[in-house]
């Protein structure tokens, strides 16, 4: 019988390859040597396939990729490491068990190739999230198969019990596998780095470490989304699908590194696992339904009316009829309204009227919630599924008045600028938007007025409900 032997997570930054730092590396040199030391202990393991998770491959939102071709091949050469490549036979046996399992139980999957990524205008190729673990183990072992996978936009328990599935798939089989989660953590650790500093990255990361470190699955599904989103990191839905495949075992996590020199934290953990009968899922399953009707109970009824009419329409096929909680504010004035639905921190649609196209601001909430689930053009309509897993914000406009450029404050006003028939509208206090000039900027380039042409501008502020 086969079994995964070993559960490691590892960073990938090409930085840490010497070809690629040319010396930077040396910055990082304890994450380097963690790096090497998970490196040599899977060399000592010999396992016969190794299984990665990364955020780096073709990444579907509405599916988990596995790369089912027979071999892969990629390179760090868009690193400036024209030396550094590999190619890794794929155990296409235990990729299509997962497949087969996933498919069973309804977690969506789907196998790239060549052939098929071409549809998407997508190379067929290993990615630098799975090059830069794998380089610390080839250098020590190279006889083994690669089950290569990139996660995707699915809820955290799916892609749990998606890791369930590939522990079973693995115990059918006859080969010991090894697990490697690849992420990064928190990628605004300091004003320096790859992005912008937010408080909200220190805190994920250390919370994050201390929930692996201390085996409390839980825990790390129960992670504030507000704070997964503002620390931009990418590792953790790597992490929810090795928790899953650790399912019926009690974990402790060791952290052998954890540096934050680039701005972008980089830890390297591996676990000890003790059989237990606990059954972790059904616990994340009714931690997540009592989130819920926390958050149900605890709206506003901006927010329950936003939620309340698209869920009628999902479930009834009709339009809500206003209830009796509406207030008289809602019933009695008119304004522009935005809802705006958020998906595991990720927005998952946002309409909005600048003006009111209906007599009251309870008509466009309605409006604008139906519009914003099945309407907004970057998103598939949302299905009745997912509305446990979607938080409602509404933000209500005032009215526009004009204004100088100089009178903006882009944490207090949303603005709105016109030239011809060309408009464009930003909303206040938006995450990467600091400056008056990155805020004009930005709402240019969206209403497609260029720097040279006259644009009137206007602001307004918004009550934010959610």
């Amino acid at each position: 019988m086969g079994k995964i032997i070993a559960y490691v997570t590892m960073p990938h930054p090409p930085i840490i390859i010497p070809e690629v730092g040319r010396g930077e590396e040396k910055k990082i040199k304890n994450t380097y040597d963690a790096c090497q030391r998970i490196g040599g202990e899977i060399a000592d393991l010999k396992p016969e396939v190794i299984i990665v998770v990364t955020p780096h491959g073709t990444m579907f939102s509405d599916a988990i990729a596995l790369s089912f071709e027979s071999s892969i091949s990629g390179s760090l050469k868009q690193f400036g490491a024209l030396n550094i490549s590999m190619n890794f036979e794929i155990d296409m046996d235990l990729t299509g068990k997962i497949m087969d399992k996933s498919h069973k139980n309804n977690i969506p999957t789907v196998g790239v190739s060549t052939s098929f990524l071409k549809k998407y205008d997508r190379k067929y190729e290993l990615d630098h999230g799975t090059i830069v673990p794998l380089y610390f183990v080839v250098n020590k072992y190279d006889s083994f198969k690669l089950v290569h996978i990139t996660y995707g936009g699915l809820s955290p328990i799916q892609l749990y019990k998606f890791g369930k599935l590939i522990k079973e798939a693995v115990e059918e089989g006859n080969e010991n596998a090894v697990f490697i989660g690849s992420g990064d953590l928190s990628h605004h650790l300091k004003d320096e780095g790859p992005y912008d500093y937010n408080p909200y990255g220190e805190k994920f990361d250390r919370d994050i470490i201390s929930l692996l470190t201390k085996g409390d699955v839980a825990g790390v599904f129960d992670i504030n989304p507000e704070m997964v989103e503002n620390a931009g990191e990418c590792g953790l839905r790597s992490y929810y699908i090795m928790l899953g495949a650790m399912e019926g075992n009690e974990i402790k996590g060791e952290l052998l590194s954890y540096e934050g020199t680039f701005g972008v934290g980089y830890a390297v953990m591996k676990f000890q696992l003790k059989s237990s009968d606990r059954d972790i899922l059904s616990e994340i399953t009714v931690g997540k339904r009592k989130k819920y009707m926390e958050r149900v109970n605890n709206e506003d009824v901006y927010v329950r009316l936003a939620r309340e009419s698209l869920t009628h329409y999902l479930i009834e096929g009709d339009f809500l009829v206003e209830p009796s909680y509406v207030t008289e504010e809602m019933t009695n004035n008119k304004r522009g309204v935005f809802v705006s639905l958020k998906k595991f921190g990720q927005l998952r649609g946002c309409i909005g009227t600048i003006f009111p196209v209906t007599d009251s601001i309870a008509s466009e909430i309605m409006r604008n919630a139906i519009e914003a689930g099945e309407g907004d053009p970057r998103f598939s309509p949302v299905l009745e599924g997912e509305l446990e897993d979607i938080v409602f914000s509404v933000d209500v406009l005032t009215e526009p008045v004009a204004a100088l450029k100089e009178q903006l404050d882009p944490s207090i006003y949303g603005v709105i600028v016109r030239s011809g028939r060309k408009s464009g509208l930003l909303l206040p206090d938006l995450a990467g938007v600091n400056t008056i000039e990155e805020q004009i900027s930005i709402v240019l380039n969206k209403a497609g007025i260029s720097t040279s042409e006259n644009y009137s501008i206007e602001k307004f502020e918004v009550i934010r409900h959610k």
